[in-house]
């Protein structure tokens, strides 16, 4: 049991998601400090209203004697505001540049199979048909006569004398 956990935690996607995590959280203080001190006051100003999470109350009168209900929608519009910066800077600053990086990655590696592919050298098998047409061939030049034709290949294949 233990080992099958130690395999879990140590695959790479699991510490890639926890240090996703790690660093999301540390973002999001830094965008929660930006639209509490920056964003909120600039649009509470248009609602007259402190903060944006001041801004937009509707209250619910309250029923047989109890409290009334305030809804502040001006906290749901800062809540969206905070997600939408979250996830702009999240895409441009990690998702562009990684996709950018995998594409040219893909496209060294796609260069670098074709560059193997056009210097790999001739198989045992394709060096030993060679040399067993070129001993056919002069075998044949000396005698005079048409060169023997090994098994799978046709009169063609093989060069003839001159």
């Amino acid at each position: 049991m233990i080992k099958g956990f130690k395999e879990f935690v140590l695959r790479g996607n699991v510490i890639d998601l926890a240090v996703a995590f790690v660093i999301g959280v540390a973002f999001s203080a830094i965008v929660s400090a930006i639209v509490t001190s920056i964003i909120n006051p600039l649009i509470g100003v248009l609602f007259n209203a402190s903060t944006l999470s001041n801004a937009l109350p509707v209250t619910i009168p309250a029923i047989a004697g109890g409290k009334p209900a305030t809804l502040v929608f001006g906290a749901v519009i800062a809540a969206i505001i905070k997600f939408l910066i979250v996830a702009v800077v999240v895409y441009f600053a990690l998702v562009v540049p990684i996709n950018f990086l995998k594409k040219r990655a893909f496209q060294k590696k796609e260069s670098d199979v074709a560059a193997v592919d056009e210097e790999t050298p001739p198989t045992e098998l394709e060096l030993l048909t060679d040399i067993r047409n070129l001993l056919a061939s002069s075998e044949a030049t000396r005698s005079g006569s048409e060169p023997a034709i090994g098994r799978g290949q046709h009169a063609g294949d093989l060069p003839t004398a001159q």
